[in-house]
C-alpha cells in the first residue's frame, strides 16, 4: 500500500520495518540470543541497510541490502516473522535503531509504513493513516504472499504468528502499536489496495492543497 501512494505521488517509499527484520535475521546468523539485549544493541547500532529498485523480476518490490548483500526474501522467512516482535519490542533496540530510520528518509517527502511511525518516529508527519483489517483477512493476505513465494504455509500457523505478533507489539512498554490521536482510520477489510491507495492520495491532495 504505501509503495502504491508512494508511485501515485513520486515519492520515495521506505518500510522501517525491515530494519528490525534486518536486525532480526543478522541476530539469528550471529548466533545473538533474543534476550541478549546488548548483544542485540550492539548489532543495531551498526546496522547497515539499503533499499534500492528492484533487480530481479521474482515479485519483489524493492531489493533490501544488508552489508552490501540481498537479503530481500530472507527478512520474510518464517523464522523471522516468529521473532521479529520479540525484537523489536526491546526499548534499548527502538532507540538504537530511531536514527537510522530518520536518516533513512532525510529531507525527500516520502510515504513510510510502521507500527509506531506516527506516533515516535515521524510524530509531525502532515498526514497519518491508520489501516485496520481483521486478524482473518490479515492471516490470508499474509498467506497468499507466501504462497506466491513458494513457501508452504498454513493458514492457523499465520493466524496464530499475527496474533500473538499484535499482541507483542500492542503491550509492549516502548513504542506500543497503537494509532497516533490524529491519525485517519482506514478499514480496509473487503477492499482491494487500489482503491484504498487513491483514498490515501486523495486525502493528502485535499490536506496539501492539492500539491504533491
Amino acid at each position: 500500500m504505501g509503495r502504491k501512494v508512494a508511485a501515485a505521488l513520486g515519492w520515495t517509499f521506505f518500510d522501517s520495518g525491515l530494519l528490525y527484520r534486518a536486525l532480526t535475521w543478522l541476530a539469528q546468523r550471529r548466533g545473538v540470543t533474543l534476550d541478549d539485549v546488548a548483544g542485540l544493541v550492539a548489532l543495531a547500532r551498526n546496522l547497515d541497510v539499503r533499499v534500492q529498485p528492484p533487480s530481479v523480476p521474482d515479485g519483489r518490490d524493492a531489493d533490501v541490502l544488508l552489508d552490501g548483500v540481498d537479503v530481500t526474501w530472507e527478512l520474510r522467512s518464517p523464522a523471522v516473522d516468529r521473532a521479529v516482535s520479540v525484537v523489536a519490542a526491546v526499548p534499548a533496540v527502538r532507540e538504537a535503531l530511531v536514527a537510522p530510520q530518520r536518516r533513512a528518509v532525510g529531507e525527500m517527502p516520502a510515504v513510510v509504513a510502521g507500527r509506531d511511525i506516527g506516533t515516535v518516529i515521524f510524530p509531525d508527519a502532515m498526514l497519518k493513516v491508520y489501516l485496520e483489517a481483521s486478524l482473518e483477512e490479515r492471516a490470508r493476505r499474509r498467506a497468499r504472499e507466501l504462497a506466491a513465494r513458494g513457501v508452504a504455509v498454513d493458514l492457523d500457523a499465520v493466524r496464530q504468528d499475527l496474533a500473538r505478533r499484535d499482541a507483542l507489539d500492542s503491550a509492549r512498554a516502548c513504542a506500543p502499536l497503537q494509532a497516533a490521536p490524529d491519525a485517519v482510520w482506514l478499514d480496509t477489510e473487503r477492499r482491494g489496495p487500489d482503491e484504498v491507495a487513491a483514498q490515501i492520495v486523495a486525502l493528502w491532495r485535499a490536506r496539501s492543497g492539492g500539491q504533491c
